[in-house]
């Protein structure tokens, strides 16, 4: 196989992954620091390489420029897996280690087939080897190699369903619903919530197929059981988080619930960080690849292109800056439509839409690279390589997206983020580089816009003023025969012949220009047109068309703030100067506050409230609604996608109105004017100032009996046109052009059906301040700037005029300012306009009176029969409404009955609960005077224990206290005799050796006197008999005061069991009865003792 032909890059966010066209490998390769250019392919600068085992077990390397040794670090730093891959694998364990990575990156396994050597030595340290499971070999080891021959790969072996990748340690934090499936800033917003909710993660392994028509599989880590599958024709969209935030080590894809009418998101945590640009590639290359059996098939019968080898596709760009809350919005062209207007130091996001629109429809694998370089005609050289944040095929399916981010700030990009002077502008060159699978060499489209860099705090622009530019371009292929094909397995069909784009092919046709420029990967593409107004042609103008420029001076903002100021402080009152400065034009990022001010909607929260209610209320005019819809601002972003968010609130609104005006309903037209004000505020709030055009501004009178009043307005227009607009009219006359010809929309939609926007969002502040009189100040300004025009007309061609070339006029901002202009200098008085309607109603009544009688009663008996059809539908109406409340009535009755009837049953099982419970209430009462009882007997005895025990406390303590006095008295007498003693013996010579220095006696040296110590033994005795007598008496009042305090203690519990019945009655106030008397007795009790 082919190096050059079959390595390709792609860059997702800081990382750059690599695969081969062919299903037999996948590399994974990993850019340097200074990513080079994708023109640059060769470049020293580029490390791409890898040591693989093909299905024949030969290893082999495919290395860039540079040393074996580099590419395996680049390759370790990549893949973040520092074991070593054993490459012996046999066909009995060749399994075993699918999904086993250490580190949550892609994990295969590839068993050795028969009949080769397995590689018994194990790489070195710093070489990698990727083994890779292919489709055969897979089916080959559930079969276990019972055929081996099939090992080969032939186009008869059986094909699996899918090859997968299979990445474990992984982390799945949970799912939520969302509304937006395809909202980045929603998917980041829930990752954000989940992996700050998530309190029990569980440990998964995520299987990504190889084909758009495989599966996602979460499966258990342990046991390889499936957990859940989703399909990937039902995901739709896939992000990580961003660098620098904690969800950086996440991932999330999206995908549609239960036919798509729920939409939920799923996220992972990655334990290692680079391994999320791996798994994101898994998934761009899932949604990019075709089934490898489509690829054995179109490798055998190569399809023939149909009608010819010219592809023609579609490119549009889209610039999306940071609008400082979080989200990137898209910019808006200038009101030129001929340029982008950016802002200065703002980061920003490229998004391309490649849409192939005729022949066979080519598969896009993948996109080679985003560039930008400021300027036009810029060298391959200049252009500069951006990060792409995600690529894809868009939910539909029709168009590619590549989105990639733009860094202003740096040095390359420094022309495009100066500011250019007003009357200025800039060119910007984009190219995408895309890789086609059936196509032999990348394909680059090259896109040269206009740009206009103003300061980063001017005003943003609205969602209805966003433009993308478009450019059309055609791809000349040549089909190759099988022996031009670099490698005879390879799926390239075709080579690149020429690529040009529309504008270049319109001029080579107008100029004769020979041949289409050939273009390889980096051959320039003419520039496309610089102006995408429509062409002057037979067909009428879109509704909806034009953009209206939020740009304005700042003079006349201050002058409006001052006035909001004011008028805000009483909104009952308009200023004086409002006439005036509405008549200039209310600017377009006002206009939605000053709209609802000027119709009186600033304090309608009943009005929301009603809305909300009407919308969920039927519409007998749904089908009518619904086609008009779809005709509706057909031109606009906002309202041309078919289910959008547009249409959808546009939707609700005719509907809501419907239903809140029975009389009238939802009349032909109405949706324009409900479009212009969505464009301008909420749903709600548009309802609001609809109604108020409708009913206070007189717009439903038109609708009402059978347009009488708009008649009258036709002949007021004819009676002003023949006082200001005189051979205008009488031309008219001569033609047989009437007003109801060509003004019926001007007055039933208030000019939002065919005319520009700017010129209509002028219209309706005209409108809105002054009344809808405003709408003949601007027919007649239309019909006298037209005059010259239409008196040359005949019938046919002055309907043409007024169809076609009238509305497209006024695309030119300039050409609507000047008609405004004339319409506010046109003075057309109320008291005209009211003679005119008097005379109408004159000549109407003449008619009348002059038509014969036969005719004015067979109109008049129409006029009843309709009458009479439109009541008795009003009384079919009402009496389905009649027969449906009362069987809504009956059915409430019903209810009511077996209500009552329950309620019935579940009171006499009160009732009877209740006898039951005052029984045991009785009973508990006599249970209770009982207890009560027992206690005062009990509380009698104790308390007469208690005084009797207090009695013999109280003599005990008596005759201690009189056995101590009598003890103290004794000691003193004795003391005192031997101290006489003493003294006596001191005074005689013989004696005195008796007694020490302390006054001890001492021991006998000589022979005692006779009958001393006898005598003094006895008295001692006395006293030790008198001291046990005592003591043994002290010792029986202790036993007798024990045995008190055992029957009070005896006592208590008797008393703490009765407590405890008591409380088992739950009788509150026997209960405080009992705690006080417990209180009582044990606080008598401790005084006592």
């Amino acid at each position: 196989m082919d190096d050059k032909g079959s390595v390709g890059k792609i860059s997702v966010s800081s990382d750059s992954v690599s695969t081969l066209n062919s299903e037999d490998f996948v590399l994974v390769s990993r850019l340097g620091d200074e990513t080079p250019s994708s023109t640059n392919n060769g470049s020293d600068d580029e490390k791409t390489g890898l040591k693989v085992i093909s299905e024949e077990g030969v290893s082999f390397k495919i290395v860039g420029n540079g040393s074996e040794q580099q590419l395996q670090r680049e390759l370790e730093d990549v893949l973040m897996d520092p074991s070593v891959a054993d490459t012996g694998l046999g066909p009995e364990t060749g399994m075993e280690h699918l999904g086993d990575g250490d580190h949550g990156l892609p994990t295969t396994a590839s068993p050795a087939p028969p009949g080769t050597d397995p590689l018994n030595t194990p790489p070195p340290k710093g070489e990698m080897v990727l083994p890779v499971q292919t489709a055969q070999e897979s089916e080959l080891n559930e079969r276990s190699y019972r055929d081996e021959s099939s090992s080969d790969g032939s186009p008869g072996t059986p094909i699996p369903d899918e090859d997968s990748v299979v990445f474990s340690q992984l982390t799945y934090l949970g799912c939520a619903s969302v509304n937006a499936p395809r909202s980045e800033v929603e998917a980041l917003r829930m990752m954000s919530i989940l992996r700050g909710q998530c309190q029990l993660p569980l440990d998964v392994t995520l299987s990504v197929p190889g084909v758009s028509e495989g599966t996602v599989r979460l499966l258990d880590p342990h046991t390889s059981t499936e957990i859940a599958n989703y399909p990937i024709y039902k995901i739709l969209f896939c992000v990580r988080g961003h660098d620098g935030t904690p969800e950086s080590d996440c991932f999330a894809f999206t995908e549609s619930h239960y036919n798509a009418e729920i939409f939920r998101i799923h996220v992972f945590r990655c334990q290692i960080q680079e391994a999320v640009s791996r798994i994101l590639y898994s998934f761009a290359t899932a949604f990019r690849r075709s089934a490898k059996k489509a690829m054995l098939l179109s490798q055998q019968t190569a399809p023939l292109t149909p009608d010819s080898n010219l592809f023609t596709f579609t490119v549009c760009l889209e610039i999306k800056e940071d609008d400082g809350k979080g989200t990137f919005s898209a910019v808006a062209k200038d009101k030129d439509k001929q340029s982008f207007k950016l802002r200065a130091g703002m980061d920003k996001k490229i998004v391309i839409y490649v849409q192939q629109t005729s022949n066979k429809e080519l598969a896009i694998e993948r996109c080679f690279g985003l560039l930008l370089s400021p300027g036009k005609n810029v060298k391959n050289s200049d252009m500069h390589l951006l990060d792409l944040e995600s690529m894809g095929k868009s939910s539909d399916g029709k168009s590619y997206i590549i989105t990639g981010s733009w860094n202003p700030n740096t040095p390359q990009f420094q022309a495009v983020n100066e500011e250019t002077p007003k009357d200025k502008f800039m060119y910007m060159t984009t190219a995408v580089d895309l890789v086609i699978t059936e196509v032999e060499e990348p394909v680059r489209f090259l896109l040269e816009t206009r740009v206009r860099v103003c300061a980063p705090n001017d005003r943003l622009f609205w969602p209805f003023s966003k433009r993308s530019y478009t450019e059309t371009f055609y791809l000349k292929l040549r089909q190759m025969d099988r022996k031009e094909r670099k490698s005879p397995a390879s799926d390239t069909l075709y080579e690149v012949v020429s690529l040009e784009s529309e504008m270049e092919r319109e001029k080579r046709k107008t100029t004769a220009s020979p041949g289409i420029l050939p273009t390889g990967p980096g051959a320039m593409v003419p520039s496309p047109p610089e102006d995408d107004e429509e062409e002057d042609n037979d067909e009428p103008l879109l509704s909806g068309s034009g953009d209206v420029s939020k740009e304005c001076a700042e003079k006349i903002l201050e002058t409006w703030g001052d006035l909001l100021s004011k008028w805000h402080l009483n909104l009952s009152v308009r200023p004086r100067q409002l006439p005036a400065l509405v008549r200039s034009g209310v600017p377009e990022a006002l206009r939605g506050e000053v709209w609802q001010l000027l119709a009186g909607c600033h304090n309608n929260d009943h009005q929301v409230e009603e809305y909300r209610t009407l919308i969920t209320k039927e519409s007998p005019q749904d089908s009518a609604i619904t086609r008009d819809i779809n005709r509706t601002f057909p031109a606009h972003d906002y309202f041309k996608d078919t289910g959008g968010d547009g249409q959808d609130s546009l939707y609700k609104i005719c509907k809501a109105y419907s239903v809140y005006d029975e009389e009238i309903g939802y009349c032909q037209g109405q949706s324009f004017l409900a479009a212009v004000l969505l464009l301008h505020m909420p749903e709600e709030q548009a309802f609001s100032v609809l109604v108020k055009i409708m009913f206070d501004y007189g717009l439903r009178d038109l609708f009402k009996q059978n347009f009488e009043d708009l008649h009258c307005k036709f002949f007021q227009l004819e009676r002003l046109m023949q006082e200001y607009i005189p051979d205008l009219y009488t031309h008219f006359l001569n033609v047989g052009l009437e007003a109801h010809m060509y003004a019926s929309q001007w007055f039933l939609t208030l000019f939002t059906a065919k005319f520009p926007l700017y010129m209509v969002f002028h219209i309706i502040d005209l409108l809105l301040c002054e009344g809808i009189s405003v709408i003949f100040n601007v027919a007649l300004a239309l019909l006298k700037t037209s005059k010259d025009d239409l008196i040359q007309t005949d019938f046919e061609g002055a309907l043409k005029f007024f169809r076609v070339p009238v509305p497209k006029r006024y695309r030119s901002e300039e050409n609507a300012k000047r008609l405004m202009e004339l319409a506010c200098s046109m003075k057309i008085s109320q008291k005209k306009l009211k003679k005119f309607e008097k005379e109408y109603h004159t000549l109407r009544e003449q008619q009348e009176q002059q038509e014969a009688p036969i005719e004015r009663y067979e109109r008049e008996n129409r006029r009843l029969q309709e009458a009479n059809m439109r009541l008795e539908q009003e009384n079919d109406d009402l009496a389905h409404e009649l027969v449906s409340s009362k069987i809504a009535l009956r059915k409430d009755l019903d209810n009511a009955e077996e209500k009552a009837d329950a309620l019935n049953k579940e009171l006499l099982m009160t009732k009877q609960k209740l006898v039951d419970s005052e029984d045991e209430k009785r009973r508990l009462e006599e249970e209770s005077a009982q207890l009560k009882e027992m206690c005062r007997r009990e509380l009698d005895k104790s308390e007469s224990e208690i005084k009797k025990n207090g009695s013999i406390i109280g003599e005990y303590k008596q005759i201690c206290s009189q056995l101590s006095e009598r003890l103290e008295k004794q000691q003193t007498d004795t003391r005192g005799e031997l101290e006489k003693i003493r003294s006596k013996v001191e005074g005689c010579e013989k004696c005195s050796g008796l007694f020490n220095k302390e006054g001890r006696v001492r021991a006998a040296v000589g022979s005692a006197p006779p009958g001393g110590p006898e005598e003094t033994d006895e008295e001692k005795e006395g006293l030790k008999n008198q001291l046990r007598e005592m003591e043994l008496e002290l010792a029986q009042t202790k036993l007798q005061l024990v045995e008190a305090e055992c029957k009070i203690q005896d006592l208590e519990h008797h008393l703490g069991l009765a407590l405890n019945e008591v409380q088992a009655a739950k009788k509150t106030w026997f209960n405080r009865t009992l705690s006080s008397i417990k209180t009582a007795t044990g606080t008598q009790g401790k005084e006592t003792t």
